[in-house]
Protein backbone atom coordinates (compact mmCIF):
# COMPACT_ATOMS: atom_id res chain seq x y z
CA UNK A 1 0.00 0.00 0.00
CA UNK A 2 1.23 3.66 -0.60
CA UNK A 3 0.95 6.73 1.54
CA UNK A 4 1.18 9.85 0.71
CA UNK A 5 4.69 11.78 1.01
CA UNK A 6 3.86 13.61 4.04
CA UNK A 7 3.18 10.56 6.34
CA UNK A 8 6.51 9.16 4.78
CA UNK A 9 8.37 12.10 6.15
CA UNK A 10 6.41 12.32 9.32
CA UNK A 11 8.62 12.58 12.30
CA UNK A 12 6.51 11.34 15.17
CA UNK A 13 5.81 13.27 18.79
CA UNK A 14 8.51 11.97 20.78
CA UNK A 15 7.56 11.40 24.76
CA UNK A 16 9.85 12.10 27.60
CA UNK A 17 12.02 8.61 28.60
CA UNK A 18 9.87 6.72 30.65
CA UNK A 19 11.72 5.99 34.28
CA UNK A 20 10.89 2.21 34.05
CA UNK A 21 13.04 1.99 30.84
CA UNK A 22 15.96 4.62 32.21
CA UNK A 23 15.85 1.95 35.47
CA UNK A 24 16.46 -1.09 32.95
CA UNK A 25 18.42 0.81 31.16
CA UNK A 26 21.06 2.64 33.55
CA UNK A 27 20.79 -0.52 36.53
CA UNK A 28 19.43 2.47 38.61
CA UNK A 29 17.21 1.98 41.62
CA UNK A 30 16.33 5.56 41.80
CA UNK A 31 15.34 7.82 39.08
CA UNK A 32 13.84 11.12 39.08
CA UNK A 33 11.78 12.54 35.78
CA UNK A 34 11.25 15.96 35.02
CA UNK A 35 11.20 16.04 31.85
CA UNK A 36 7.21 15.85 30.52
CA UNK A 37 5.49 18.91 32.65
CA UNK A 38 3.49 17.18 34.85
CA UNK A 39 1.91 18.15 38.22
CA UNK A 40 4.46 16.52 41.22
CA UNK A 41 2.06 16.65 43.37
CA UNK A 42 0.06 13.62 41.69
CA UNK A 43 -3.77 14.19 41.50
CA UNK A 44 -5.50 16.03 44.26
CA UNK A 45 -7.26 14.18 47.10
CA UNK A 46 -10.49 14.38 46.41
CA UNK A 47 -9.96 13.48 42.36
CA UNK A 48 -8.55 10.51 44.09
CA UNK A 49 -11.63 9.46 46.24
CA UNK A 50 -13.81 10.24 43.13
CA UNK A 51 -11.68 7.67 40.92
CA UNK A 52 -12.42 4.94 43.39
CA UNK A 53 -16.21 6.13 43.57
CA UNK A 54 -16.75 5.22 40.47
CA UNK A 55 -14.93 2.03 39.79
CA UNK A 56 -17.87 -0.12 40.08
CA UNK A 57 -19.57 1.37 36.86
CA UNK A 58 -16.72 0.68 34.54
CA UNK A 59 -18.47 -1.84 33.03
CA UNK A 60 -20.68 0.67 31.38
CA UNK A 61 -20.23 3.26 28.41
CA UNK A 62 -18.98 6.71 29.67
CA UNK A 63 -21.51 10.00 29.18
CA UNK A 64 -20.89 10.81 25.69
CA UNK A 65 -21.58 13.92 26.31
CA UNK A 66 -20.21 14.83 29.45
CA UNK A 67 -23.04 16.69 30.71
CA UNK A 68 -21.79 16.97 34.48
CA UNK A 69 -18.41 18.42 33.79
CA UNK A 70 -19.47 20.46 31.37
CA UNK A 71 -22.18 22.06 33.40
CA UNK A 72 -19.28 21.90 36.47
CA UNK A 73 -16.40 23.92 33.94
CA UNK A 74 -19.61 26.11 33.10
CA UNK A 75 -19.98 26.93 36.47
CA UNK A 76 -16.48 27.39 37.58
CA UNK A 77 -14.79 29.39 34.65
CA UNK A 78 -18.29 31.20 33.54
CA UNK A 79 -18.50 30.11 30.54
CA UNK A 80 -21.92 29.07 28.76
CA UNK A 81 -22.09 25.06 28.30
CA UNK A 82 -22.94 25.56 24.82
CA UNK A 83 -19.39 27.12 24.15
CA UNK A 84 -17.49 24.12 25.69
CA UNK A 85 -16.46 20.84 23.98
CA UNK A 86 -14.14 18.05 25.72
CA UNK A 87 -11.59 16.14 24.31
CA UNK A 88 -8.92 13.05 24.73
CA UNK A 89 -6.13 15.52 25.97
CA UNK A 90 -5.95 18.75 24.07
CA UNK A 91 -3.76 16.69 21.68
CA UNK A 92 -7.03 15.33 19.98
CA UNK A 93 -8.72 18.55 19.92
CA UNK A 94 -5.73 19.91 18.01
CA UNK A 95 -6.13 16.96 15.67
CA UNK A 96 -9.77 17.65 15.00
CA UNK A 97 -9.68 21.03 14.37
CA UNK A 98 -7.33 20.76 11.48
CA UNK A 99 -9.08 18.12 10.09
CA UNK A 100 -12.18 19.94 10.21
CA UNK A 101 -11.35 23.57 9.24
CA UNK A 102 -8.70 22.44 6.88
CA UNK A 103 -8.04 20.58 3.57
CA UNK A 104 -5.21 19.29 2.15
CA UNK A 105 -3.06 21.71 0.98
CA UNK A 106 -4.82 24.36 3.20
CA UNK A 107 -2.21 25.77 6.14
CA UNK A 108 -2.11 26.51 9.52
CA UNK A 109 0.56 29.22 11.12
CA UNK A 110 2.40 29.37 14.26
CA UNK A 111 5.76 30.26 15.80
CA UNK A 112 8.81 28.29 15.28
CA UNK A 113 9.41 26.24 18.23
CA UNK A 114 6.07 26.16 19.46
CA UNK A 115 3.77 22.50 20.99
CA UNK A 116 5.40 20.12 17.86
CA UNK A 117 1.71 18.52 17.77
CA UNK A 118 0.77 21.30 15.38
CA UNK A 119 3.03 19.92 13.32
CA UNK A 120 2.79 16.48 13.73
CA UNK A 121 -1.34 16.33 13.93
CA UNK A 122 -1.00 19.42 10.24
CA UNK A 123 1.42 16.90 8.28
CA UNK A 124 -0.87 13.82 9.27
CA UNK A 125 -3.89 15.61 7.53
CA UNK A 126 -1.92 16.64 4.72
CA UNK A 127 -2.11 20.47 5.87
CA UNK A 128 0.68 22.80 5.41
CA UNK A 129 2.82 24.37 8.51
CA UNK A 130 4.19 28.06 8.24
CA UNK A 131 6.06 29.47 11.03
CA UNK A 132 7.18 32.94 12.11
CA UNK A 133 10.83 33.41 13.90
CA UNK A 134 10.37 34.01 17.67
CA UNK A 135 11.71 37.29 19.25
CA UNK A 136 15.04 37.14 20.68
CA UNK A 137 13.82 36.62 24.21
CA UNK A 138 11.81 33.70 22.73
CA UNK A 139 8.25 34.96 22.69
CA UNK A 140 6.14 34.77 20.13
CA UNK A 141 6.00 37.71 17.97
CA UNK A 142 2.29 38.13 17.46
CA UNK A 143 3.13 41.03 14.89
CA UNK A 144 4.89 38.94 12.73
CA UNK A 145 2.57 36.45 12.93
CA UNK A 146 -0.61 38.62 12.02
CA UNK A 147 1.88 40.45 9.17
CA UNK A 148 2.53 36.61 7.71
CA UNK A 149 -1.27 36.31 7.38
CA UNK A 150 -2.03 39.82 5.39
CA UNK A 151 1.10 39.14 3.41
CA UNK A 152 0.39 35.59 1.88
CA UNK A 153 -3.12 36.04 1.05
CA UNK A 154 -3.04 32.81 -1.58
CA UNK A 155 -1.11 30.21 1.45
CA UNK A 156 -4.88 29.00 2.12
CA UNK A 157 -4.07 29.46 5.76
CA UNK A 158 -7.08 28.43 7.68
CA UNK A 159 -5.71 28.19 11.30
CA UNK A 160 -3.48 30.26 14.03
CA UNK A 161 -1.95 28.48 16.39
CA UNK A 162 -0.82 30.49 19.73
CA UNK A 163 0.37 28.49 22.50
CA UNK A 164 0.12 30.90 25.77
CA UNK A 165 2.81 30.14 27.71
CA UNK A 166 4.72 28.48 24.95
CA UNK A 167 5.77 24.96 25.37
CA UNK A 168 9.01 24.66 25.48
CA UNK A 169 10.09 28.03 26.10
CA UNK A 170 8.01 29.14 28.81
CA UNK A 171 7.52 32.65 27.66
CA UNK A 172 3.39 34.25 27.16
CA UNK A 173 2.88 36.68 25.68
CA UNK A 174 0.27 40.06 26.38
CA UNK A 175 -0.54 43.45 27.10
CA UNK A 176 -0.60 46.12 23.94
CA UNK A 177 0.66 42.84 21.33
CA UNK A 178 -1.76 41.04 22.30
CA UNK A 179 -4.84 43.45 21.91
CA UNK A 180 -3.17 44.93 18.39
CA UNK A 181 -3.23 41.03 17.25
CA UNK A 182 -7.00 40.55 18.13
CA UNK A 183 -7.51 43.96 16.09
CA UNK A 184 -6.04 43.00 13.47
CA UNK A 185 -7.24 39.15 13.17
CA UNK A 186 -10.22 39.14 15.44
CA UNK A 187 -13.83 38.71 13.83
CA UNK A 188 -12.17 37.43 10.87
CA UNK A 189 -14.40 34.84 9.03
CA UNK A 190 -11.84 33.09 6.87
CA UNK A 191 -9.32 32.07 9.82
CA UNK A 192 -9.52 31.03 13.49
CA UNK A 193 -7.01 31.76 16.21
CA UNK A 194 -6.45 29.06 18.78
CA UNK A 195 -5.08 30.38 21.86
CA UNK A 196 -3.59 26.77 23.52
CA UNK A 197 -3.45 28.01 27.32
CA UNK A 198 -2.35 24.76 28.98
CA UNK A 199 0.16 26.62 31.36
CA UNK A 200 -1.96 29.57 32.60
CA UNK A 201 -2.61 28.57 35.84
CA UNK A 202 1.25 29.62 36.51
CA UNK A 203 1.56 32.81 34.91
CA UNK A 204 3.24 35.20 37.01
CA UNK A 205 3.56 37.80 33.92
CA UNK A 206 1.60 40.66 35.19
CA UNK A 207 0.55 41.64 31.61
CA UNK A 208 -0.80 38.37 30.61
CA UNK A 209 -4.23 38.10 30.19
CA UNK A 210 -6.03 34.66 29.27
CA UNK A 211 -7.99 34.55 26.15
CA UNK A 212 -10.55 33.09 28.06
CA UNK A 213 -11.00 36.64 29.25
CA UNK A 214 -11.94 37.73 25.81
CA UNK A 215 -12.93 35.13 23.33
CA UNK A 216 -16.71 36.21 23.42
CA UNK A 217 -15.47 39.27 22.26
CA UNK A 218 -14.28 37.63 19.15
CA UNK A 219 -16.00 35.53 16.51
CA UNK A 220 -13.19 33.46 15.63
CA UNK A 221 -10.98 33.20 18.94
CA UNK A 222 -10.74 29.54 20.01
CA UNK A 223 -9.69 28.56 23.70
CA UNK A 224 -7.53 25.03 24.81
CA UNK A 225 -7.44 23.99 27.93
CA UNK A 226 -6.25 20.81 29.83
CA UNK A 227 -6.33 18.87 32.67
CA UNK A 228 -2.78 17.47 32.84
CA UNK A 229 -1.06 20.12 34.39
CA UNK A 230 -2.36 22.27 37.13
CA UNK A 231 -4.57 19.75 37.93
CA UNK A 232 -2.32 17.11 37.98
CA UNK A 233 -4.37 14.77 35.47
CA UNK A 234 -2.04 14.03 32.99
CA UNK A 235 -3.04 10.26 32.66
CA UNK A 236 -6.32 10.57 32.53
CA UNK A 237 -5.91 12.50 29.27
CA UNK A 238 -8.68 15.37 28.91
CA UNK A 239 -9.03 19.03 27.09
CA UNK A 240 -11.01 21.42 27.13
CA UNK A 241 -11.98 23.43 23.92
CA UNK A 242 -14.01 26.93 24.67
CA UNK A 243 -15.58 28.11 21.08
CA UNK A 244 -18.18 29.95 19.60
CA UNK A 245 -21.47 27.53 18.73
CA UNK A 246 -20.73 26.93 15.31
CA UNK A 247 -17.31 25.63 16.28
CA UNK A 248 -18.80 22.84 18.32
CA UNK A 249 -21.32 21.90 16.41
CA UNK A 250 -18.64 20.81 13.88
CA UNK A 251 -16.31 19.75 16.24
CA UNK A 252 -19.01 17.44 18.34
CA UNK A 253 -19.91 15.92 14.51
CA UNK A 254 -16.29 15.06 13.93
CA UNK A 255 -15.28 13.69 17.49
CA UNK A 256 -15.50 9.97 18.50
CA UNK A 257 -18.38 9.17 20.90
CA UNK A 258 -17.06 8.50 24.42
CA UNK A 259 -14.05 10.19 23.76
CA UNK A 260 -13.73 11.07 27.13
CA UNK A 261 -13.70 8.11 29.93
CA UNK A 262 -15.96 8.02 32.62
CA UNK A 263 -13.25 8.31 35.32
CA UNK A 264 -11.71 11.59 33.78
CA UNK A 265 -15.19 12.92 33.93
CA UNK A 266 -15.69 12.46 37.62
CA UNK A 267 -12.20 13.16 38.06
CA UNK A 268 -12.65 16.08 36.64
CA UNK A 269 -15.49 17.67 38.16
CA UNK A 270 -14.29 16.54 41.52
CA UNK A 271 -10.63 18.39 40.63
CA UNK A 272 -12.42 21.77 39.85
CA UNK A 273 -13.66 21.60 43.64
CA UNK A 274 -10.41 21.23 45.12
CA UNK A 275 -9.53 25.11 45.56
CA UNK A 276 -6.76 24.57 47.73
CA UNK A 277 -4.99 21.84 45.91
CA UNK A 278 -4.62 24.20 42.68
CA UNK A 279 -3.44 26.83 45.21
CA UNK A 280 -0.39 24.37 46.49
CA UNK A 281 -0.14 23.26 42.66
CA UNK A 282 0.64 27.07 42.09
CA UNK A 283 2.71 27.15 44.87
CA UNK A 284 4.73 24.04 44.18
CA UNK A 285 5.71 25.43 40.86
CA UNK A 286 6.76 28.62 41.59
CA UNK A 287 8.60 28.08 44.78
CA UNK A 288 10.81 25.37 42.59
CA UNK A 289 11.15 27.82 39.43
CA UNK A 290 12.83 30.19 42.00
CA UNK A 291 14.67 27.97 43.04
CA UNK A 292 16.51 26.88 39.75
CA UNK A 293 16.69 30.19 38.84
CA UNK A 294 18.96 30.62 41.62
CA UNK A 295 20.55 27.52 41.29
CA UNK A 296 21.27 28.21 37.58
CA UNK A 297 22.59 31.44 38.09
CA UNK A 298 24.82 29.97 40.59
CA UNK A 299 26.33 27.12 37.68
CA UNK A 300 26.15 30.31 35.06
CA UNK A 301 23.91 28.41 33.03
CA UNK A 302 21.45 31.04 31.32
CA UNK A 303 17.98 30.13 31.27
CA UNK A 304 14.26 32.00 30.14
CA UNK A 305 12.18 32.92 33.15
CA UNK A 306 9.26 30.74 32.81
CA UNK A 307 5.36 31.13 32.93
CA UNK A 308 5.28 27.56 32.75
CA UNK A 309 5.67 24.52 35.64
CA UNK A 310 9.13 24.03 33.52
CA UNK A 311 12.74 26.45 32.57
CA UNK A 312 14.35 26.00 29.78
CA UNK A 313 18.02 26.67 30.17
CA UNK A 314 21.58 26.56 28.13
CA UNK A 315 23.80 23.99 29.10
CA UNK A 316 26.30 26.03 26.88
CA UNK A 317 27.27 22.01 25.17
CA UNK A 318 25.84 19.36 23.41
CA UNK A 319 22.20 18.89 24.79
CA UNK A 320 22.10 15.49 24.12
CA UNK A 321 25.50 14.44 25.69
CA UNK A 322 24.38 16.33 29.15
CA UNK A 323 20.84 14.54 29.19
CA UNK A 324 22.57 10.68 28.37
CA UNK A 325 25.19 12.17 31.35
CA UNK A 326 22.24 12.87 33.70
CA UNK A 327 20.42 9.35 32.68
CA UNK A 328 23.23 7.65 34.02
CA UNK A 329 22.50 9.60 37.57
CA UNK A 330 19.32 8.76 37.45
CA UNK A 331 17.79 12.29 36.04
CA UNK A 332 15.59 12.25 33.00
CA UNK A 333 15.56 15.80 31.56
CA UNK A 334 14.03 17.15 28.22
CA UNK A 335 16.33 17.74 25.36
CA UNK A 336 14.93 20.35 22.99
CA UNK A 337 17.25 19.80 19.66
CA UNK A 338 13.50 19.25 17.83
CA UNK A 339 12.51 23.04 18.49
CA UNK A 340 15.40 24.18 17.57
CA UNK A 341 17.55 24.49 20.58
CA UNK A 342 20.41 21.86 20.49
CA UNK A 343 22.37 23.24 23.42
CA UNK A 344 19.34 23.55 25.87
CA UNK A 345 16.97 21.15 28.35
CA UNK A 346 14.12 22.02 29.92
CA UNK A 347 13.33 21.09 33.29
CA UNK A 348 10.11 20.87 34.64
CA UNK A 349 9.58 22.04 38.72
CA UNK A 350 9.52 18.33 40.84
CA UNK A 351 8.82 17.66 44.27
CA UNK A 352 11.37 20.01 46.40
CA UNK A 353 14.21 17.17 46.71
CA UNK A 354 13.95 16.02 43.31
CA UNK A 355 14.86 19.47 42.34
CA UNK A 356 17.98 19.47 44.36
CA UNK A 357 18.82 16.06 43.08
CA UNK A 358 18.57 17.77 39.61
CA UNK A 359 20.81 20.57 40.52
CA UNK A 360 23.47 18.25 41.91
CA UNK A 361 23.57 15.76 38.72
CA UNK A 362 23.72 18.92 36.89
CA UNK A 363 26.56 20.19 38.80
CA UNK A 364 28.41 17.15 38.28
CA UNK A 365 27.76 16.72 34.37
CA UNK A 366 29.02 20.11 34.00
CA UNK A 367 32.15 18.89 35.11
CA UNK A 368 32.41 15.96 32.59
CA UNK A 369 31.22 17.60 29.60
CA UNK A 370 33.43 20.15 28.30
CA UNK A 371 31.66 23.69 26.92
CA UNK A 372 31.29 24.27 23.13
CA UNK A 373 33.93 26.76 22.17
Amino acid sequence: MKVSAEILNLVPYKTGKPISETKREYGLAEVYKLASNENPLGPSPKVIAAIKNALDQQHLYPDPVCHDLVHKISEKWNVPTTQIGVGNGSNEIIDLLIRIFCEPGDAILTSQSAFVAYQVCAQAARVKVRTVELKSDLTMDLKAIADHFFRNPTAKIRLIFIPNPNNPTGTSVGGAELEEFLVRLGNRDDVLLVFDEAYTEYVRNTEFKAAAQFYQKYSNVLVLKTFSKVYGMAGLRLGVLLAPEYVLEFYNRVRNPFNVNDLAQVAAIAALEDDDYIAESRKVTWDGLDYFYKELTRLKLPFFKSDGNFVLFDTKRNAQACFVSLLKKGIILRPVGNYGFPHYLRMTVGKAFENEKAIEAIEKMLAEIPEIS
